[in-house]
Formats: C-alpha cells, structure tokens, sequence
C-alpha cells in the first residue's frame, strides 16, 4: 500500500474507530441519569451522590491514563482495554450494577464508579489524545476525525430513547455488539510504519514521573488551569442541568421535552460542523486567541439564557454549546502541542483538562445546585456568564502567547491531500 492509500485508510478507519467509540456509550450511557431513578430507584440526593463518586473516580483514573499514553507513545493497547471494558456494558447493568444499587448501594456506587471511568470518563479522553498525537503525525487536524463523535453520539440518541422505552437491556446489548465492532476496527488500523523513535510528535526518552513533578511546577500549567477553572468549568456545569430550565420555557413539560431532544440534535449537527471548520479558524488566529473566543462564546450564551424569557432564543442558544465543544478541543490539544513537552502531552491533557473540568464538577456543582434552588436558574446564568466573561479576560494576559500558526503557510498539508 503506497503512503496516501495509507494515509486514508488510517484516517477512515480511526474516524470509525471514534463514531463506534462514541455511539456505544450514548446508546446507554446517554440514558443514565433517567436510568437511575427509572430502574434503579434511585432518589435525587442519591443520583447527585452517584455523579459525585462517578467524577472522584475520574479525576483519579484520568491522569493514570494520560501517563499510560504518554509511556506507549502511539501503541494501542490502553485502549484495547478501554474497548473490552465498553464490551461489558450489557453483563454489567443487567447482572452487577443494578443488582448492587438495588441491594448494596454504596458497594454498587463504588463498582460503578470504577466501571464507568475505565470505559467512558477516563476512556474518552485518552481516545481523544490518541486522536490528536495520531492527527498531528499524520499531519492531518484533529477536528476532521474527532467530529465523527458527534455524528455517533446524534445516531445513537435518535433511537435510544425508542428502545429505552421497551427495555433498557436492548440499549445495553446494542452498547456491548456495538464495542466488539470497535474491537475488530481497532486490530484492523495499523501503525507499524511509526517505528521512528524520534519526531515531532513522539519522543524517544518516554515519560517518568519526574516529568509529572515538573509538570505540576510549570507556571504555564496552571495558567493554563486558571482558564479551565474559570470558564471551562462554568461551560460544563451550567449544561448539566440545561434541561431543566430549557422546559420551562414551553407550556407543557412534554413540549419541552421533545423540543430539549430536537435541538440536542442540531447541537450534535452543529458539533459536527464546528469540528470541520474549527480547525481553519484556529490555524488562522492561533490557539490562546482561540481559548479566548471559546470564553467569549461561553459568555454569551450563559449571559443570554439568563436573560431571555422568549423559547425562541433559548432554542438557538443551546446549538452554541456544539461550537463551543469544537472550539475548546481544538484549540486546547493545539495549545498543549505548542506550549508543553511531547512526553508529557497526553498527561497535560487528562490531567490539566480532562481531570481538572471533573474537580469543577465536584467543587462547584453542589454550590451551582444549591444556587438553582435559591435564586433561579437565570439568574444562576447570568451570574456564571459574568465568571467566565471575567476569567476570559484575566487568561487574555495569563495564557501564553502562541506563534505556531503563523509559521505554517496556509496550505493543504501531505496528510489532507492524501484524503481527495
């Protein structure tokens, strides 16, 4: 096979590989929280407990993952493990988990909680990182494989509610079938032609903990974390319960309901898209100016929602949410490939990112909740708007200045060439 049959085929393969990954857990995991109270009986102070001990478990498991990666370079078995353990989906909700929720619920929440890192929360983010050392080698982008996951993600959700409603145990079967596919396009992708010890993506001397210590050191790590703190973490938690206020906007709450699941699928449209064009902009501006306008865009759409009181305008803010995805994940992986050492890249992502948007989750989502209840939901926006608007400018003089993009000519590299 020449090198740009190669190429493609790395590239189709891969952006399968990232459709299956993502199709298998929003069959099921789509459905989890209503799952909980539905089947498991779960009330709501111990779903909100199941999440918490769900987000501890990842903040663990992702660094874990990051080292593992940055120790393999570009070897695949970390996420070999990743797709027996989404293989498991089907025996381990019918068979385990539900059984312990039911009968032992802290021993329940605790197996969960470990299964659910293994495979989803930990196993995302080090398929994304392997995305992206995976794209930069191939001297392709990033958001041309990594928007296959929203198309997966809009497959799955536009018949898992369907099935839901006849037994939640065909979701899960269809997640389980769904991974051994991933498994078998997973041994087909090959990358033996990466045997180079040394380049700009890999690096011979692999990771040690040392270079984690070092990490922790580098101003430009938290910095970095100041960012995701103040804004990051606003995006995330205001969209945990999104849907909550969205129905309120209609007079009935099947209305608003149905209308929540159409603009979840145009968002996934528009994350689709945003991941296609996103990659343009951001090679264009640079990835600080593009960690910059994902505050502003995060801003807005907060600011707006606790502002308006017309279903109209809540229904075109909540596709902004797709853009922001594309734009932060683009513009972080290239941020990270500019400003930090490629030993530790995929490190810096599940720690400095990934890990760090889940201590949000643990940190200020209670508060966030507590907010809800007491002063409403607009205005608990307007206020998390007002944060990431204030912390957007703040990282506008703390996140590092980037060059890259203004040393590569805007031109079609070898990689996207390889793909017409």
């Amino acid at each position: 096979m020449n090198p740009v049959q190669s190429t493609r085929s790395a590239y189709i393969k891969l952006s399968l590989f990232v459709f299956l990954f993502t199709f298998t857990w929003a069959a099921s995991f789509g459905l989890y929280a209503i799952w909980l109270g539905d089947k498991a009986g779960l009330d709501g102070i111990e779903i909100g407990t199941v999440f918490a001990v769900n987000g501890v478990f990842a903040v663990i498991f992702k660094p874990i993952y990051g080292y593992i990666m940055d120790k393999m370079g570009l070897k695949k078995h970390l996420l070999y493990f990743v797709c027996a353990v989404s293989a498991l989906m089907a025996p381990f909700f019918i068979w385990c988990y539900l059984p312990l929720l039911e009968t032992h619920f802290v021993s329940g929440m605790i197996v969960g909680a470990l299964f659910f890192s293994l495979g989803w929360y930990a196993g995302v983010a080090a398929e994304e990182s392997y995305v992206d050392r995976f794209s930069r080698l191939y001297d392709m982008e990033f958001g041309r494989i990594r928007m296959w996951a929203a198309l997966g993600w809009a497959s799955a959700s536009s018949f898992s509610g369907y099935l839901y409603n006849i037994s939640p145990k065909i979701n899960f079967v269809i997640s389980s079938a769904s991974a051994l596919c991933m498994l078998a396009v997973l041994l087909t992708l090959k990358v033996d032609h990466f045997g180079q010890e040394e380049n700009n993506v890999l690096s011979k001397e692999k990771i040690v903990i040392g270079d984690v210590y070092n990490l922790l050191r580098n101003k430009k790590f938290w910095t970095f974390a100041l960012y995701i703190a103040g804004v990051a973490w606003m995006m995330f938690i205001a969209e945990q319960q999104f849907s909550r206020y969205f129905v309120t906007f209609f007079s009935t709450k099947e209305e608003g309901n149905a209308m929540f699941g159409y603009m979840s699928t145009t968002q996934s449209a528009t994350e689709f898209f945003g991941m296609m064009l996103v990659p343009a902009l951001i090679n264009r501006i640079g990835a600080k100016q593009g960690l910059l306008l994902t505050g502003l865009v995060i801003s807005l759409r907060l600011i707006v929602s606790g502002l308006t009181n017309d279903p109209v305008i809540i229904c075109l803010i909540k596709p902004l949410y797709g853009i922001e995805i594309a734009l932060i994940l683009v513009s972080v992986f290239k941020y990270i490939a500019e400003h930090f050492d490629k030993r530790v890249n995929a490190t810096m992502y599940l720690l400095g990112y990934q890990a760090m948007i889940y201590v949000g989750s643990i940190v200020v989502a209670p508060p966030a909740g507590y907010a809800y209840q007491t002063i409403g939901f607009e205005h608990t926006y307007l206020v998390m708007g007002l944060i990431a608007l204030v912390f957007t400018g703040i990282s506008a003089f703390t996140l590092s200045a980037c060059y890259q993009h203004k040393k590569v000519p805007d031109l079609p590299s070898p990689g996207q060439e390889a793909l017409h």
